[in-house]
């Protein structure tokens, strides 16, 4: 899948098709590929994958925002929660990994099943900076036009989903103060996470 896509340069770094599309691509990944993944909220401290090289990294023109509708993994069909997209605008900084070629397919087929239990996310290849240069990375993206993508809600609203949503791996209260402290361990800091933390501490749910 990636050796193809990256042969296609910036072109590639629009959607891939649609999810469909490129979960068929997945299969026909050439061994041997080299492929990167961009993780900007839970893959930073959840991976679930050995990774060959981790690089901090920047994606231009994307930002990190606790705004898609989770009904599987943070929430449920009667209680949703909320995880993290990227989604256009501004910049957001987390890491860049580089899969070990022996197992990118079946590594990139695990996560595939993880990141997207319903077709909701528009997979991309972005173009990452890092300090040892630009890398072609899959991320997981979201359109501002998608049913799942939530306005920014008011601390109310929020709080009401922080103390209720809870999905199969957890709660979305949880899971958004581990991306805090994940990107405070590696001094990523992001303005708005700290803020949504520091108002669920105010009203004792932390």
């Amino acid at each position: 899948m990636l050796k193809l896509l990256m042969s296609e340069g910036v072109a590639a770094a629009r959607q891939i098709e649609s999810p469909q599309q490129a979960y068929e691509r997945l299969h026909a990944l050439d061994a041997g590929a080299e492929m990167w993944v961009f993780g900007y909220a839970s893959l930073i401290w959840r991976p679930e994958f050995e990774f060959a090289e981790r690089r901090m990294a920047l994606a231009y023109g994307w930002h990190r925002a606790l705004r898609m509708r989770s009904r599987v993994n943070r929430g449920t069909p009667q209680t949703p929660g909320l995880v993290f997209a990227l989604l256009r605008g501004g910049a957001c900084r987390g890491f860049a990994y580089r899969m070990h070629a022996h197992s990118a397919k079946a590594d990139i087929e695990r996560l595939w099943a993880r990141e997207m239990p319903n077709p909701v996310y528009e997979p991309r290849l972005l173009t990452l900076r890092t300090s040892q240069g630009q890398v072609l990375a899959l991320a997981f993206t979201l359109n501002r036009r998608s049913d799942a993508c939530l306005p920014r809600l008011d601390d109310k609203k929020l709080l009401d989903i922080l103390r209720q949503a809870e999905g199969r791996y957890g709660t979305t209260l949880d899971y958004l103060v581990q991306t805090c402290a994940a990107l405070r361990e590696h001094q990523l800091f992001d303005s708005e996470i700290e803020r949504q933390v520091a108002l669920a501490r105010r009203h004792g749910l932390v």
